[in-house]
């Protein structure tokens, strides 16, 4: 399986997260804030992917010109659990390279708000990453949102299907901002530039 990130292909930014109003706002979900935060950046609105369970929309991300990058930014619509499937149809269907996906999503091992970005890795109990490790192995890109602990003895599935706290909100768009600001970095610069930039 071809791991090399290829200047002409397009990237793929996928947002993980759960379909459907009320998971909106829950921490699970904060992929899919990005990921609608950066197809307002490309002037884009989703739609449905062909036979993918997924929205997607098309642009390019970087200065106008030579410098700019292909990219489809991707939410799939299965469910957490079962991401793999609809990204890795996405990847046959825009013919990506693995090296030059990106997966959005909550870290619980992490305080609220600080992001690292890697390639590769375990998916560390995160069933949407599972997911996808599962269909395609894992060298692709992370971008991870720190979103702490759970409180006390709150159950970790009970914590990230919640909403984000009042406190949290506050800085919310920010920290969502920064995050998108992190993804373009990751395209444009390379992972070795964003890394020192944003992970904090």
């Amino acid at each position: 399986m071809d791991v090399t990130s290829d200047a002409g292909a397009p990237w793929l930014v996928v947002g993980l997260g759960n379909p459907g109003p009320e998971y909106a706002m829950n921490r699970h979900n904060v992929g899919f804030m990005v990921a609608d935060l950066l197809a307002e950046r490309v002037g884009g609105k989703f739609k449905r992917a062909g036979k993918a369970q997924a929205l997607v929309v098309e642009g390019r991300i970087g200065p106008p010109g030579p410098g700019s990058r292909r990219v489809v930014v991707a939410k799939p619509m299965s469910y957490m659990n079962l991401s793999g499937g609809p990204v890795n149809a996405l990847r046959d269907f825009y013919k990506v390279p693995v090296a030059n996906i990106v997966a959005i999503h909550d870290e619980l091992d992490i305080n609220y708000g600080v992001l690292r970005l890697k390639l590769g890795g375990g998916d560390n109990g995160h069933n949407g990453l599972k997911s996808m490790t599962k269909v395609m192995g894992s060298d692709y890109h992370r971008v991870r949102f720190g979103i702490g602990r759970p409180p006390g003895r709150m159950q970790v599935a009970d914590f990230v299907l919640k909403d984000f706290a009042a406190a949290e909100r506050k800085e919310l768009d920010y920290f969502v901002d920064r995050a998108a600001d992190a993804v373009e970095c990751l395209v444009i610069d390379g992972l070795e530039r964003a890394q020192s930039t944003y992970n904090s």
